[in-house]
């Protein structure tokens, strides 16, 4: 009998699609479409024709990888400026390596949940931008004043200045209204900002300018009352998911950081107008705007050089605050309107921690108080008997699901909460979806549970001897969800890698606490309060963060989530002049220390990550 040939079984090469910003990562054989790619790993992008190419709705835009050429069905259905932007099809482009892809909200059939409510504190109204009514007597041939000077005669005393801008257009403009309007005049500058209908409110825009969200809030500034508000992610993540990534790029060439700039204040102004749309107003009605971001975000959203704040010893191109021209990043509202931005305490100690501080009343408590804004950057400050203490540290991206073997941001079906009962792991979902990956809140509490039962020892290393640690990709694995369960019918796992990301955020946070406290002179158990901001902070369990040592051992009464107050603190900003005032003397005292040089950072660091 001859000899059979021998056949080997060869498996198909694999690559990496990195789908940002939903931040999910897919292992898929090379010649996956993106749409399958995006459904293996439970994001949900539109495709209403089953993947023919026909409805044009799972649209895409490939960042970097290679894929298969353009097809028939995608020159149809996309048109020459949005094939020139480099959008594709998902269900017609063909992976043929790693590759990384941007999907627009619209492509998608379930949006991320953003954070957009925050604790503030009341203030006084006291806007930067007054309402003045006036009813103006046309010029006659017995009254030849210029019409500017008719208007500032009407405004006496004060007698602002105006603009070019506005002065471009005010002559039509108080013909047009039959010389009855209303004027938004700026105080502090002493400048009309905008002249609109007589009755028009004066409408303000308050923005967070999140690493990975934006968050904004349309004001009533006459009654303080907050009119509309909505989010979106950061179209910027596209370029890298941290700040650092954000800033290379940038430095490439001065296109590139245009092209960051551009990104943001174009969300920013398409988010503004859905809101404004919402109430039946318009973008021109807004007239006055602040914006609070961490520094590289307020940076590139000015248009600052940000080359500085990636190198030693990573200081800010300015940290005075921010009153500009909106116009001048790029911004248009009402045609005189203003961009304020507080100022900073340091490189990375930005816009949005003296935003939250003065939104949370840390900024004036006499209270032992220590202020956390935990995320990719986390800023910490520590008041203690009327003075304050700030630092910021490198916690890393895991709390926004990234570096996680199974993490994705808190979309329907990430796993936000975790609990171990009776021999196995039982979890709840963003939007009760089946759970398709772990978001930041389902990762810290997936350990904390994981500590509780003796899956993982205090070194962080996962127990051989559990039946729920079994082998994966060659190294053992806890088994959170079986792929019976999964809504992509595939194991969820939580690795000593993923673990290993939680002990680095951890490690890095109780650093910082640790050297604020030792600058202090005060020791943990002298805390009255600790404050807890931003997404991550509002849906995490205090119980886990506390059992794995993410925050300090007190009593859980004595932890205040106070959810987006850098929003919160963006719109005092709006309302009250004295907030303005009183965010400078914040930042001008606050005693920042640099942990990158401290001398006890390291000790503290590697003591903070045990269990």
């Amino acid at each position: 009998m001859a000899e059979q040939p021998l056949r080997l079984s060869v498996e198909p090469a694999r690559v990496r699609v990195d789908l940002e910003p939903v931040g999910r990562r897919a292992q898929v054989p090379a010649g996956s479409t993106v749409l399958a790619a995006a459904h293996s790993v439970g994001v949900e992008l539109a495709s209403t024709c089953g993947g023919r190419g026909t409805c044009g709705c799972c649209r895409i835009r490939i960042v970097d990888g290679a894929v298969t050429p353009l097809t028939e069905n995608e020159r149809q259905r996309l048109t020459a400026a949005e094939l020139d932007a480099g959008e594709r099809l998902a269900c017609q482009t063909v992976l043929a390596a790693d590759a990384r892809i941007e999907i627009p909200s619209s492509s998608l059939t379930t949006t991320q949940r953003l954070q957009l409510e925050g604790h503030e504190i009341e203030v006084a109204l006291d806007p930067a931008v007054v309402r003045v009514e006036v009813e103006l007597a046309p010029p006659t041939i017995h009254d030849l004043r210029a019409d500017a000077t008719r208007l500032l005669d009407e405004l006496e005393p004060d007698h602002p200045t105006i603009g070019l801008p506005v002065l471009a257009e005010l002559s039509p403009r108080l013909r047009e209204l039959l010389w009855s309007a209303a004027v938004a005049v700026h105080r502090p500058a002493n400048e009309i900002v905008a002249v609109q209908p007589a009755g028009t409110l004066p409408l303000g825009l308050a923005v967070d300018v999140g690493t990975t969200k934006l968050a904004a809030y349309v004001v009533d500034l006459e009654t303080g009352e907050t009119l509309a508000r909505g989010g979106v992610l950061n179209p910027q993540i596209a370029t890298g998911e941290d700040v650092l990534s954000r800033i290379a790029s940038a430095n490439t060439d001065p296109g590139e950081h245009r092209s960051l700039q551009q990104a943001v204040v174009e969300a920013v102004t398409h988010l503004a107008e859905n809101l404004c749309d919402e109430i039946g107003a318009c973008l021109e009605e807004l007239v006055d705007v602040v914006v609070v971001g961490n520094t590289a975000m307020h940076h590139l959203f000015a248009g600052l050089p940000v080359r500085q704040l990636g190198e030693a010893p990573y200081v800010a191109a300015t940290s005075a605050a921010l009153d500009i021209p909106a116009t001048d990043v790029g911004l248009f509202v009402a045609t005189g309107a203003r961009l304020y931005s507080p100022p900073l305490i340091a490189g990375y100690v930005g816009a949005d921690h003296v935003a939250m501080l003065l939104a949370s009343g840390v900024a004036e408590t006499d209270a032992t108080v220590l202020a956390l804004d935990i995320g990719t950057n986390t800023e910490i400050s520590l008041a203690c008997g009327g003075r304050l203490w700030s630092c910021s540290t490198a916690s890393g991206p895991a709390f926004e699901g990234a570096h996680i073997s199974n993490g994705m941001r808190a979309a329907p079906g990430a796993i936000e909460r975790v609990h171990f009962r009776d021999g196995r792991f039982l979890v709840q979902t963003v939007g009760d979806r089946p759970p398709v990956g772990l978001c930041g809140s389902g990762i810290l509490d997936a350990v904390a549970e994981g500590v509780r039962a003796g899956i993982i020892d205090p070194r962080g290393a996962l127990s051989k001897s559990h039946p729920l640690v079994v082998p994966h990709n060659g190294r053992p694995a806890c088994l959170l969800v079986p792929a019976a369960d999964a809504g992509h019918h595939r194991d969820i796992f939580l690795t000593r890698s993923d673990v290993g990301e939680i002990q680095l955020a951890k490690g890095a946070i109780h650093a910082g606490i640790e050297v604020l406290l030792a600058a202090a002179g005060i020791d943990v158990g002298e805390l009255e309060e600790v404050v807890v901001a931003g997404a991550f902070g509002t849906y995490l369990d205090v119980r886990s963060a506390i059992r794995i040592g993410l925050l300090p051992e007190l009593p859980e009464e004595h932890v205040r989530q106070v959810g987006n107050a850098a929003g919160a603190g963006a719109r005092q900003l709006l309302l009250s002049r004295e907030r303005r005032a009183r965010a400078v003397e914040l930042a001008r005292s606050a005693n920042y220390l640099e942990l990158t040089t401290h001398p006890e950072f390291a000790d503290h660091f590697v003591a903070g990550m045990g269990f």
